[in-house]
């Protein structure tokens, strides 16, 4: 896969038809592998001296969003760098050229702003229930599956099983795994064929990692949202709609809100909590009708309930808490650690008033009444080099 991945980037440099494998514009994990395992196997077994490129329907830049991605490449040790990103080639022009020809894996209708790219569509392959309205016109290959690397594994193994590496099947083993989560029947989204599929890649590569590790690292990862920024957090599994020139954002965060309950429940003090009705079950907002609870008060209350909430459960955010943890326990914990937070705060008390002005002991009125003093550009550059002197005297004194 490793080779195959570092002669595509040369094939975007010469001028000729190319055929481009497109994943989804969500880029999950079953998106980037299906495109990466299908164009792998397009390229190993067309006779013709054809151009079979894998491209992430995403930016470059927004990789680092899809945690469980980055995770498996690393692991995996595909190096990002070789992999094709939206906004590194123009499907358009080479549209326009008469040089793309597109198949399509994770799905199969293109967004309003590819619409003049459904000319160019020559295969779909998905494994999600098929919108009559705008399926394009050409061979189309669709199975209610649990993964769509389910589909892609199918078509490698029935038609050249000998090209398939070590690489190549771990990302699609591990994929069925993440998608079906982990065959669990109790959940019920693996059919017999992601089942049956997923045994055959174990039975060829007997090394491969065991199913739950390799399912609770992708998981792990799929909901690690640290080191991003908000607008990152809020990016990651964002999903859009739009009608009548109106776009509306759904995003989602996953973390469990059970400090909710802490808040809810809290007696010294009392915040007098009054939700505030939402139309979305995943967020809750209240009026606070004990206003003197200020947020200095809150927040050591919150952070040490998230200390205690993931000491006692030990999961990753956005999972289901272990065995042998009850949600009783935990919320006798987060009980436990409000009182002891709170138990010292009274209910009537505030924070602490400004201090009072300075005054002048010679004069009436302060000082600052007549406005700020004035300083020259002068004094300002000598006061600030008297403080960098200072300080790198006292940094040499104390490395003495």
């Amino acid at each position: 896969m490793e080779n195959y991945l570092q002669g595509c980037r040369a094939a975007l440099q010469e001028s000729r038809p190319i055929h481009v494998v497109l994943g989804n514009e969500a880029c999950d994990l079953d998106s980037m592998v299906s495109a990466l395992a299908l164009a792998f196997y397009l390229a190993k077994t067309t006779e013709a001296e054809e151009v079979f490129v894998p491209v992430l329907n995403i930016k470059r830049s927004e990789l680092p969003l899809r945690g469980d991605n980055v995770f498996f490449l690393q692991k995996i040790h595909i190096p990002e760098s070789l992999l094709i990103f939206r906004d590194e080639i123009d499907l358009h022009a080479l549209h326009q050229a008469g040089q793309l020809t597109l198949i399509l894996v994770d799905h199969h209708v293109l967004p309003k702003s590819d619409a003049a790219l459904e000319e160019a569509v020559a295969e779909v392959l998905d494994h999600r229930p098929i919108d009559q309205r705008h399926c394009p016109p050409c061979p189309v290959s669709v199975e209610l599956v649990g993964s769509c690397a389910t589909l892609v594994a199918e078509r490698i193994l029935q038609g050249a099983p000998e090209i398939l590496d070590r690489q190549t099947a771990a990302l699609l083993h591990g994929t069925i795994l993440l998608d079906c989560v982990n065959m669990d029947l109790k959940i019920g989204k693996a059919t017999l064929k992601d089942s049956h599929y997923v045994e055959k890649l174990e039975a060829l590569f007997p090394d491969l990692p065991s199913r739950n590790d390799i399912f609770d690292s992708l998981q792990k990862a799929k909901f690690d949202v640290s080191g991003l920024t908000t607008e990152q957090m809020l990016r990651k599994d964002q999903k859009t709609i739009s009608r009548q020139g109106t776009k509306v954002a759904i995003s989602a965060i996953y973390m469990d809100m059970e400090i909710c309950g802490i808040l809810e429940r809290s007696h010294s003090p009392s915040l007098k909590l009054t939700p505030v009705p939402s139309s979305h079950p995943n967020l809750q907002a209240y009026l606070q009708g004990n206003t003197q609870i200020s947020r200095k008060k809150v927040l050591p209350l919150l952070q040490e309930a998230l200390s205690v909430y993931f000491d006692s459960t030990d999961i990753p955010l956005g999972q289901p808490e272990t065995e042998g943890v009850s949600r009783e326990q935990v919320d006798k914990e987060l009980d436990r650690a409000g009182n002891s937070l709170l138990s010292g705060l009274s209910q009537d008390e505030e924070e602490p008033p400004l201090p009072p002005t300075p005054m002048n002991s010679l004069v009436d009125e302060c000082p600052l009444d007549q406005g700020l003093p004035k300083f020259s550009a002068e004094v300002i550059f000598e006061k600030c080099s008297q403080i960098s002197l200072s300080e790198s005297t006292t940094a040499s004194l104390s490395k003495k």
